[in-house]
């Protein structure tokens, strides 16, 4: 490898590292190169280890990532096929006998989107859930408390009190990481109580989550990974099959 080669690798991952998530034109303008070296390098680094590949661009793989988490409207935009295939995929698994739970997040809000039955009762801790729920006709119930702006979910004691009053069929979570040893983990202490106390209230709980939230662990962890099936575009590491079950919805 020469001196020219390390130097953009180095500068690379230390835009990944900063921003935790970038796409391939952002890092070509940055660099001044062209896309399609963008990519042989992402290749080259997502195979030392460096980083993780997506469809588009990179995230970091930092270990243990804190309490840092992106608003809603970044996430949004970020693995969107993967999330659409995801979401098409578990609105099927919904029965018109279900009294259903959905958690906030971009995953689980592309999901009503493609959620045909309207026989169904819904609960959900997310503001924008709760309309777009509403929008369709659905009868819906939104947990009330405390309002998180950064990802414009209901948590808090007020919430939980609330959710203890529900036996759910069928809950479809979100989450920021998911690791063998950690499980399923979010950076704030209030919403992974939220969390917990959902999925400890259903028969059944989905974790809805790209391929990129594999490996990555946050400041709370609400759930072991046996606790919850995964939903995935793609399992990057045979390991976590040995864990629970997963469905991945792109071959």
């Amino acid at each position: 490898m020469n001196l020219l080669t390390q130097e953009r690798y180095q500068s690379i991952l230390s835009m990944v590292n900063e921003k935790n998530a970038v796409t391939v034109a952002e890092l070509a303008e940055w660099l001044n190169i062209s896309e399609s070296t963008v990519r042989r390098d992402l290749t080259a680094l997502d195979e030392l280890g460096k980083l993780k590949k997506v469809f588009g661009g990179a995230t970091s793989i930092t270990k243990s990532e804190g309490v840092y988490e992106d608003n809603v409207s970044m996430r949004e935009h970020l693995m969107s096929n993967e999330k659409t295939e995801i979401a098409k995929y578990s609105a099927t698994l919904i029965n018109s006998t279900d009294f259903v739970y959905i958690d906030s997040g971009t995953t689980t809000s592309r999901l009503i989107d493609f959620i045909g039955n309207n026989q169904a009762t819904y609960v959900t801790n997310g503001i924008i859930h709760a309309r777009k729920l509403a929008q369709k006709g659905f009868n819906v119930y939104l947990i009330g408390g405390k309002v998180k702006s950064a990802t414009e979910a209901v948590i808090g004691a007020e919430g939980i009190a609330n959710l203890k009053n529900y036996n759910f069929s069928k809950a479809f979570m979100g989450t920021n990481g998911i690791d063998i040893a950690s499980g399923f983990t979010t950076p704030d202490i209030e919403e992974a109580l939220m969390k917990e106390a959902a999925v400890k209230r259903s028969y059944m709980a989905f974790v809805l989550a790209d391929h990129s939230k594999f490996r990555r662990v946050f400041s709370v962890t609400f759930s072991q990974l046996k606790t919850c099936c995964i939903i995935t575009d793609q399992v990057p590491d045979n390991r976590y099959a040995k864990e629970t079950v997963i469905k991945e919805v792109i071959k």
